[in-house]
């Protein structure tokens, strides 16, 4: 349970920040996928207000990183900002940002993985992955992974549980569980238990001429943050650090900037109150910086408290073998020890 079982859809995120004032005072904070008008841009404001030692804004373009980094200076001007640009989608990329990050802070106490894209039509990563579940789900892992050494050393030096490690995730994971026959998502024929939610919405369940399902990939790759935090979450425990999966509510911002007017449309009915970029972030900072999540009773939040996942989202085996699936894309374990 929350410490503030009272909040929630409405919930500013500053609110939530000045509640754990002692929680990010002095804290070295990294948000991916900080952007003007986004979840980011509420969730780098929000940390910003309360002292931390240092703030790192990581996002793909660097004139997007550098409008936020100027807004948390002019309304927080003793705040170490600090912009990386990163590309998910390139593990190129995302060793050359973990490298920058590393020469910048020698622990980190919370990582939140942000970031996340949607897209209509097939694309790939620089690796010749589907770019949703590459960018959304292997990106972040490998990022994680390179960062893992600060949260490590963060770890040593703060109470069992507060260093954390946040992934967005979203309630459209419940469409799909991971396709680990098609996890390229290529239409390919897949047992009954990786097949998606049925009976889906004619908008959800378009395929394109080359077999593309967009929002099942979407789907997959939120499924992807759930399993990867779960098996975060029962293996960190004794290192100190916890990790939970959030999602952020329907939110104003550009994220379905790829969606049709009809998938536009469609997407609009899922939530009856649509969030501002505070408010979206409120369950963000939830889950980084309530004390009373230092010890873990539930893996997936949104409106600020814990909620059920899908039952796919949420077994051991399964984030297990979502796991090892994640090493060999990146080609190499990721040593948890």
């Amino acid at each position: 349970m929350t410490s503030n079982p009272e909040w929630g859809e409405k919930t500013s995120a500053l609110e939530v920040a000045k509640t754990y004032a002692q929680q990010i005072e002095g804290k070295n904070v990294l948000i991916t996928g900080v952007a003007p008008e986004g979840v980011g841009e509420g969730t780098a404001i929000a940390f910003a207000s309360q002292k931390p030692a240092i703030l790192i804004l990581v996002s793909r373009t660097k004139e997007k990183l550098e409008a936020i980094a100027s807004t948390v200076r002019d309304l927080y001007p003793g705040v170490n900002v600090r912009t990386v640009t990163i590309d998910l989608a390139s593990q190129a990329s995302i060793r050359k940002a973990a490298a920058e990050v590393i020469g910048l802070i020698s622990k980190l106490d919370i990582l939140v993985n942000n970031a996340g894209a949607t897209y209509n039509t097939r694309k790939w990563t620089a690796e010749r992955i589907e770019i949703q579940f590459g960018a959304n789900h292997i990106g972040p892992f490998l990022f994680t992974k390179l960062l893992f050494p600060l949260l490590s050393e963060a770890a040593k030096q703060s109470p069992a549980g507060a260093t954390r490690i946040i992934n967005l995730s979203s309630h459209g994971h419940r469409l799909s569980p991971i396709r680990f026959h098609d996890y390229n998502i290529e239409n390919k024929e897949v047992p009954p238990e990786e097949k998606p939610f049925s009976p889906l919405p004619p908008t959800f369940s378009k395929v394109t001429e080359d077999g593309y399902m967009g929002t099942i990939a979407y789907a997959q790759s939120k499924t992807a943050n759930i399993l990867f935090t779960l098996y975060l979450q029962e293996h960190l425990q004794a290192k100190g650090i916890t990790s939970y999966a959030v999602h952020p509510g329907g939110v104003t911002s550009h994220l379905g900037r790829d969606h049709d007017e009809e998938m536009a449309d469609a997407i609009a009915k899922t939530s009856k109150f649509w969030k501002n970029c505070d408010q979206g972030a409120s369950t963000t900072l939830v889950a980084a910086v309530d004390p009373a999540l230092n010890v873990p009773s539930g893996l997936y939040l949104a409106d600020c408290q814990f909620f059920p996942s899908a039952d796919h989202a949420k077994d051991p085996s399964t984030a297990e073998r979502l796991w090892h699936l994640s090493e060999d894309l990146i080609g190499e374990k990721f040593d948890l020890e």
